[in-house]
């Protein structure tokens, strides 16, 4: 598949994603986008309600065990008439280009395991809900590590790869503030979209527990904070903060409106944290060769 396909996908499945992949350098584009791409069309399975329950799982697991020794071969899911809606199932159509796309790319290795992990959280899901019983703390916990913190692992470690005159700290640290900073992430959508999961049977926190969760997901950011200062200021520090900032500000929004159906973000605060954090792609590439 063309980086052009690649960015017609993304355009089209993730348009907020798509925009803080053209604010990263270009060595690192395309193998996020991709990563992105074939964890989306795994998403897309796991979560599609017109699809059996029992089948899914069985989809999961065959992709599960193409991707467990380190390889994945042309996993392409059988899906029905009226099962997808157009969008869905023209990224499902599209696995098969992505995965040989994957095949050729010299971060194949990173993005199998990514995905490997991802999948193995989307499983998971679909095995513990639906259920009347919330998850336990360590539950909750592995969750957001599977789908989120290996994310923040990975695009350390694809930084140091491809940019790491982007690191001011080792690499290792970075990997574990991180993993930390992708719980965070995962952690607030969990307490954003409870309601909504709670009326299709996920119920992954009670409401007792929401402000130990609070506690928590305001621990996890901190280590994002922490992360951010590894960073030199550029281009990777400001599409790796846009996150944080939204987290942050959807997290407050939470903790004033707990009963909300879903809290959003104004459009007008989301641009103002776009317009203070463009100083970053106005250094002088002397100072930062990724900015």
């Amino acid at each position: 598949m063309k980086a052009q396909e690649i960015r017609y996908l993304l355009n089209d499945h993730a348009r907020t994603f798509a925009l803080t992949l053209r604010i990263l350098p270009r060595s690192l584009r395309e193998p996020l986008g991709l990563g992105y791409l074939l964890a989306r069309a795994s998403d897309t399975i796991a979560d599609a309600g017109t699809i059996p329950r029992e089948r899914r799982i069985t989809l999961l697991e065959k992709l599960r065990m193409s991707l467990s020794g380190g390889v994945c071969d042309a996993w392409q899911p059988r899906i029905l008439s009226g099962e997808l809606n157009d969008s869905e199932g023209e990224l499902i159509r599209a696995v098969p280009q992505l995965i040989a796309a994957l095949q050729g790319s010299p971060d194949r290795k990173e993005l199998i395991s990514l995905w490997q992990s991802i999948v193995e959280g989307q499983l998971a899901d679909l095995t513990r809900f639906p259920s009347e019983l919330p998850l336990g703390d360590e539950e909750l916990e592995n969750y957001c590590c599977l789908v989120a913190g290996s994310v923040g692992e990975t695009w350390t470690h694809l930084i140091a790869k491809h940019e790491p005159q982007t690191l001011l700290r080792p690499e290792e640290e970075m990997k574990r503030l991180g993993g930390e900073y992708g719980k965070g992430l995962q952690l607030v959508n969990i307490l954003r979209d409870r309601m909504e999961d709670r009326s299709v049977g996920r119920l992954y926190v009670k409401n007792d527990d929401l402000p130990s969760l609070y506690d928590l997901a305001e621990e996890w950011l901190g280590s994002g904070e922490e992360y951010l200062t590894g960073l030199r200021s550029g281009r990777l520090l400001m599409a790796t903060a846009l996150p944080h900032d939204l987290a942050v500000r959807t997290l407050r929004q939470i903790k004033r409106s707990p009963e909300a159906a879903r809290v959003r973000i104004p459009r007008r605060e989301v641009r103002v944290i776009l317009v203070r954090s463009l100083y970053s792609l106005c250094l002088p590439r002397r100072m930062n060769p990724a900015s």
